[in-house]
């Protein structure tokens, strides 16, 4: 026997002693068929060059030698080679009891990095199940919200520090997820470190249902050693050269991401591949080679580059430039997002019920979002709320600012469509401390917020007005049987409605509600939003509001112009700015242009950019419209071109149109305009940016542009009462009534005055 056997022997022994198992349980196996040996343990040596871990130069020749041996000399060789790393040995007996114990592969992580090992399977019953392995140290870190408004703690703090692993058992090609069923193979186990120093973790592996060995001998603790790793610093850099925080996705080469998802806690959510890094700040790497991505929302230019981590150093720095391609807010033109959730959906449940206004803040920051509005919701409602002061929060800054205000969804009216309720000062209807005790229906709750100055509007519009069709605007009688703004054809004639949001459902859904009402002669804005992480969990600011202000960055100036509707919605990928009608500029003026009868049309300008990537995505361009992203300027490419169509909307209707090469560099554009009757006119790239509307009266009569959307309307307060009326509670029943036929007796009378089709 040579020494290097003995020397493993022995290593083996002395293993024995200190985990409390016998020498026999990990001692080398005999009698074992050589050629599927060797062949299985060709398969193993490319695994581990798949996975970045392979032998040495030397245990490869060692190996290629031992693959000439005969019979026995060939099997004790091959396991002796492979032994060091060897973490653990599993032994099935023949009864098909599955025990376990400690190898000999030194116990040693690296903090935020995977490692490689083998486990040596010692398999007499002939078994072909799946070799399971399973620790509590490597269970969920987190549990997704539930929904509850009141969740209860299923991960305890005890428990976060206790999960400090992750793992997983190698079974792609070369190797198959089964045993093979020879009597002796490995397999190839990959653990991760969150954390750094002595952590001692658990493992119990089985071979299916009731194969574990009596006396829980398929279960060990190792106690591991987890070495420190790389503080990669990292420097950003805006593009006028001041500090920043950014997006980063970090990527190792078989496209694992860092930091683990599985082991995050906030700031960094499990539900990303991304971390968000202020210059300055760092991240935690083992030294190799990775791939970085970096951005900050659609305003930029997406970069990537190699990054080399060397080893044997303590901290390591890496400098990044960001690379815009437009930058609206230098035009008074500011980015915002009114629908974003700090609890619920992919939030975290447990350890805490959601996250804390720097997370979130730390978010809007690194997608260079202007506005960010946070709300709190029917999930985690009690804990959320306590961050709702009824003002700016502390935390915002002279380009950035943060509101914590209410979404009513979860609550008792909640089949009615969920309302963004926003500049609230006071987040809890009158008389009520439980979600439970509002209203059941919108309109009371729509008025109590307006009566407050907050600024109200309807949530994921689309989401119970789908229809079979592309057109837009359509004249289909939506079910209204969802979320979205299904009773906003009645509060619409209320007065009780600020806008309406787009972005985060199918554009055909959304936009012809609205386009119906504007055709009746109502004047309720658009508005952007992502509904994160519900809708959209990739990130904060996916569907956006930009709005224009004289000054300063205001939030209840931003309000003012949302209601003003000095503002246009979209992807960020393209930008609609200072569109006017006849030199009035959308949102000002009320939004109004006054021409005598008779006129025979208008002027309309704006200032227009768009960026597509020069490839065409043509999955997205072939998916239906009713698939995510359901906004996207990929959407609106022209063939094959880098071009898109910048349309002009009158009543709903195309009626003049340009294309414009989507480069990124602004254009200026102007459209002359037939009009005889009053009209609303607004511009498009169509599924990517739409402005609000400029309302033009001729004559000074109302706009009455259409019979058919009149009917339309008329027919959806009937269904929409019929699909709301039964969970309305039977006390406000009657109120809701009279709404409901308020709103009847309104479109009759609209309906009357229409003059076109």
């Amino acid at each position: 026997m040579s020494c290097v056997i003995r020397w493993s022997l022995a290593v083996f022994l002395t293993v024995a002693m200190r985990t409390g198992t016998s020498g026999d349980d990990i001692a080398p196996i005999a009698g074992v068929d050589a050629q599927p040996l060797i062949a299985q343990a060709k398969r193993i040596i490319e695994a581990l060059e798949i996975l970045g871990s392979p032998l040495s130069k030397d245990d490869r020749a060692a190996l290629s030698k031992a693959f000439e041996l005969k019979g026995d000399e060939a099997v004790e060789a091959i396991q002796e080679i492979l032994s060091p790393r060897v973490l653990m040995a599993v032994h099935i007996n023949p009864e098909s009891r599955v025990k376990v114990a400690r190898g000999p592969a030194p116990a040693e992580l690296f903090q935020q990095g995977w490692r490689t090992f083998l486990v040596r399977v010692h398999n007499e019953a002939g078994v072909r199940a799946e070799l399971g392995v399973e620790s509590p140290n490597s269970e969920k870190l987190h549990e997704r919200s539930s929904g509850s408004p009141e969740p209860k703690v299923t991960v305890t703090p005890g428990e976060v520090g206790n999960r400090w692993l992750d793992m997983v058992s190698y079974t792609a090609q070369p190797l198959e997820k089964p045993l093979s069923g020879l009597e002796l193979e490995y397999r190839v186990l990959e653990l991760y470190s969150r954390d750094v120093g002595k952590r001692e973790a658990k493992f119990a592996f089985n071979a299916g249902q009731g194969t574990q060995d009596l006396g829980f001998r398929n279960e060990v603790s190792i106690l591991f050693h987890c070495v420190p790793s790389v503080e990669v610093v990292l420097e950003v850099k805006d593009d006028d050269g001041s500090s920043a925080m950014c997006s980063f996705q970090i990527r190792d080469r078989r496209g694992r991401v860092y930091p683990a998802p599985s082991r995050r806690l906030a700031p960094d959510f499990f539900f990303h591949p991304q971390v968000y890094r202020q210059s300055g700040e760092v991240v935690v790497l083992p030294a190799g080679n990775y791939q970085f991505e970096w951005t900050r929302g659609p305003e930029y230019v997406s970069q990537t580059r190699e990054v080399s981590v060397p080893d044997g150093v303590k901290s390591h720095r890496e400098s990044f430039q960001l690379k815009r391609w437009i930058q609206p807010s230098r035009l008074k033109w500011w980015s915002g997002d009114h629908h974003v959730h700090g609890g619920g959906c992919a939030h975290y449940e447990s350890p805490t019920a959601g996250v804390t206004p720097s997370d979130m803040f730390r978010h809007i920051l690194g997608e260079d979002l202007n506005v960010g509005c946070v709300l709190s919701w029917g999930p985690c409602w009690y804990f959320q709320k306590q961050f709702f002061e009824g003002r700016v929060h502390d935390l915002s800054r002279e380009q950035h600012v943060m509101r914590y205000d209410v979404e009513v969804s979860g609550f008792p009216s909640s089949h009615a469509g969920h309302l963004c309720l926003l500049r609230l000062k006071e987040d809890d209807y009158p008389g009520t401390t439980r979600i439970e005790e509002w209203p059941s229906w919108n309109v009371p709750i729509l008025q109590w917020a307006k009566k407050q100055g907050a600024l109200v509007g309807y949530s994921h519009s689309g989401w119970g007005l789908s229809v079979d069709s592309t057109d837009l605007p359509n004249y289909v009688i939506p079910p209204y049987d969802g979320i979205g703004a299904n009773e906003f054809i009645v509060d619409v004639v209320h007065d009780a409605v600020d806008f309406i949001s787009s972005v985060d459902t199918p554009y055909v859904w959304e936009l012809n509600i609205w386009y119906h009402t504007l055709n009746c002669g109502f004047r309720t804005r658009v508005s952007g939003e992502t509904d994160f992480p519900c809708i959209y969990g990739q990130r904060v600011g996916l569907g956006r509001i930009y709005c224009k202000l004289d000054g300063k960055l205001d939030f209840d100036l931003y309000c003012d112009a949302i209601r003003a509707g000095r503002s246009y919605v979209g992807d960020g990928k393209s930008h609609l700015i200072d569109f006017t009608v006849n030199g009035v500029e959308v949102g000002t003026q009320q939004s109004e242009v006054s021409l005598p009868p008779g006129a025979s049309g208008v002027k309309v300008t704006a200032r227009v950019a768009a960026r597509l990537e020069e490839k065409a995505n043509e999955e997205l361009r072939k998916s239906p419209y009713s698939t995510k992203p359901y906004w996207d300027i990929e959407r609106a490419r022209l063939g094959d071109s880098r071009k898109v169509p910048v349309e002009v909307i009158v009543n709903g209707y195309p009626v003049a149109r340009k294309e414009l090469t989507a480069d990124g560099q602004m254009s200026d554009v102007s459209f002359d305009v037939p009009l005889k009757e009053s009209s609303w006119i607004a511009l498009r790239i169509l599924p990517s940016s739409h402005t609000n509307p400029i309302f033009v009266l001729v004559g000074g009569k109302p706009i009455r542009a259409s019979r058919r959307s009149a009917e339309w309307c008329l027919k959806g307060v009937d269904q929409c009462w019929k699909q709301k009326e039964p969970k309305i509670r039977d006390n406000e029943k009657a109120d809701a009534r009279k709404a409901f036929d308020l709103a009847r007796d309104t479109y009759q009378k609209i309906l009357a005055e229409c003059v076109s089709e």
